[in-house]
């Protein structure tokens, strides 16, 4: 029997242990491999508008997925090796030299590896094109993706994994001479000494959570500066993660000591035991647990937050470019050019043109207003009801004389109360008195945003001293379908606005953004998941085979395997459970302040993206529970 023959038997006995590690793994290489495959792309890159954007996008993650991939395997090969220990020690007694048992396990880590990645590239490369369908969906584009195999991003993606595979095999390799053999044979043997209680940690972990809870979640101020944010929500990071690491570690542990305290519960049934194992192992599982529920919080409150953007981008690029197509009058020739080239696209007909003539002036308001209100700009009653006629809105305006309505710039969260009763000052002297404040945009977003409706006999006089600018918009049928007149129309118009000049162009980038960020998050959140209900799932597979005996002697005193069943159950609801519940309030408190901070930038109802989140979340790690408590339950009913 050669060492090779030797480690492919060793990987036959053990892959049951291995099995979970390895679908991992499989799993992480399909979405490098994806993630690299969607960056070659030429399919895909034609079909978007932002194509540098999304090269730029994916080899972030790309970045980000190796580096949380690369800490995963590493901290998952350390639980292998805690598990080899004994068979390590066996191999030396039996006479092998170190260097041999080291080759021994550098192959079986070796061949695993390389049976992951092969597996891996392999899936990845079906599954490439069902996710490059996924993406163009979400984008909303009409491309067809053909099958094809990119060559790049299978040299790419088994370059990078060899090199964490050779890693992780060199550290197996080391096993052998990092420990003495008497260590080998009493690995399973240490465990932790009994916890005591620290009311001072208790509270002062649970007083850094609320501490934490309270900056992220108290209003924000009049006035919110860079130096408020970075030091009141860098202040609540720093204490969300110190004090649930003291949650986990002391706040926890005394409300065990509280169920153990409970004699009438803690002598019934095997409470005792369950009780007691979740005691002896909770400050080893507290960094774990740490890492986990703050990774979900992140993982649920950024998809969240990105959904949200997604679903919401079709109305915000509606706030932000009302009309089809609007451009700045520049002289007869141009606006018929404009006309013609609109008019031409039999496709989309025409619903409605207006002419909206702007003034821009100086003035002053009769209150402090924290924005930028100059230059304002000036249109009559009669354009604004032109313009919400166009558009089938209700809003309608009606003035007289010196009476004005002011619209509310966008992305700000101004009330009617801060503007009726005040009054605006013009330059030309005339003052000017607010009785109305109307919410929806007249054109293309141009900061500053600060628009006032006049009455006609007011604009009449204003345009007597002051030239207005003319804009012309158009109204057309489908506009989200006016891919090509669209561009042709925006390199025509040029830069009128700060925005486009076109809705289709911000509705498809609008979109485009958010489908990258939201199929990206999810992939990586995937891959987060599976990597943390793993890592869970190894520490309770590790515990199973330590305290095996236990359980021996428990079915020997007639304790049946239903009531095994049902300690277990309990015992892996806890361990589940726990970083979970905590993830999921972490993130709903980060995602109530994300909704708050970006509120005018989403635009949409942010519920169903949370619980949207927070159900992939407890699906997923509903499956790893189940899957623990029957592996659990087999290890020690053998």
């Amino acid at each position: 029997m050669t060492l090779f023959s030797l480690a492919k038997k060793n990987i036959k006995g053990n892959f049951r242990n291995y099995v979970v590690y390895f679908i991992s793994l499989v799993f992480s290489m399909v979405i490098y491999f994806t993630f690299v495959s969607l960056q070659y792309s030429d399919k895909i890159q034609e079909s978007i508008l932002l194509s540098e954007t999304m090269d730029f996008m994916f080899m972030a993650s790309s970045a980000v997925l190796i580096l949380f991939v690369g800490i995963f395997i590493l901290y998952s090969n350390s639980f292998f090796t805690r598990q080899r220990k004994k068979e390590v020690g066996l191999y030396s007694m039996l006479g092998l030299r170190k260097k041999t048992i080291g080759k021994m396990l550098f192959y079986e880590n070796l061949i695993m590896g390389i049976i992951a990645l092969i597996i891996g590239i392999v899936l990845g490369a079906v599954l490439s094109q069902l996710f490059s369908m996924i993406l163009i969906k979400l984008m909303g584009s009409a491309a067809v993706v053909d099958f094809s195999i990119s060559i790049a991003a299978i040299v790419q993606t088994a370059s990078v994994f060899m090199v964490i595979i050779l890693f992780t095999s060199v550290q197996s390799y080391r096993i052998i001479y990092r420990f003495k053999l008497i260590e080998l044979f009493q690995a399973q043997k240490k465990g932790e000494q009994a916890p005591q209680v620290s009311a001072v940690s208790t509270v002062i972990g649970l007083v850094m959570l609320g501490i934490s809870y309270y900056l992220i979640l108290r209003p924000f101020p009049e006035e919110l500066t860079n130096e408020y944010v970075q030091f009141n929500y860098g202040s609540a990071l720093i204490l969300l993660i110190i004090g649930t690491h003291l949650f986990f570690r002391s706040v926890t542990l005394f409300i065990l000591k509280g169920f153990q305290k409970n004699k009438a519960r803690y002598y019934r049934g095997i409470n005792l035991l369950v009780t007691s194992q979740l005691l002896y192992r909770i400050r080893g599982n507290a960094r774990t647990f740490t890492l986990i529920a703050i990774l979900s919080a992140a993982t649920i409150s950024f998809f969240g937050a990105t959904y949200s953007g997604y679903y919401g981008s079709e109305q915000r690029a509606k706030d932000d470019v009302p009309f089809t197509y609007t451009h700045l009058s520049r002289g007869d020739e141009f606006d018929q050019q404009a006309e013609d080239l609109i008019k031409k696209d039999s496709e989309h007909p025409v619903l409605a043109e207006v002419t909206i003539p702007i003034i821009k002036v100086s003035g002053e308001l009769s209150f402090k207003l924290d924005y930028v209100t100059e230059p304002m700009k000036l249109l009559s009653e009669t354009a604004f009801n032109q313009v919400s006629e166009a558009l089938n809105r209700d809003k309608k305006v009606s003035l007289s004389g010196n009476e004005a309505a002011v619209i509310k710039p966008r992305l700000t969260e101004f009330k009617a109360e801060q503007f009726i009763g005040e009054s605006i000052t013009l330059a030309s002297q005339q003052t000017l008195s607010i009785t109305d404040l109307a919410t929806d945009s007249i054109l293309p977003f141009d900061y500053p945003d600060f628009f006032i409706v006049v009455s006609d006999e007011v604009f009449a006089e204003v345009s007597k001293e002051i030239t207005p600018l003319t804009y012309r918009a158009y109204e057309v049928e489908n506009e989200k379908t006016t891919e090509a007149t669209a561009i042709a129309f925006d390199q025509l118009a040029g830069k009128d606005f700060q925005v486009t000049s076109s809705f289709y162009i911000a509705y498809k980038e609008g979109k485009e953004g958010n489908a990258l960020s939201l199929f990206i998050l999810g992939f990586l959140g995937l891959v987060f998941l599976a990597a943390t209900g793993s890592i869970i799932y190894f520490k309770q597979l590790t515990e199973a085979n330590e305290v095996k005996p236990n359980y021996d002697i428990l079915r020997k005193v007639g304790v049946s395997k239903k009531e095994v069943r049902k300690t277990i159950q309990k015992q892996s609801s806890f361990v589940f459970g726990l970083p979970l519940t905590v993830g999921i309030l972490h993130g709903s408190a980060i995602l109530h302040f994300t909704s708050n901070f970006i509120s005018n930038l989403i635009g949409a109802n942010m519920v169903v993206p949370l619980i949207t989140a927070m159900a992939s979340f407890i699906l997923i790690y509903i499956i790893y529970y189940v899957l623990t408590v029957n592996t659990y339950h087999n290890i020690v009913n053998k």
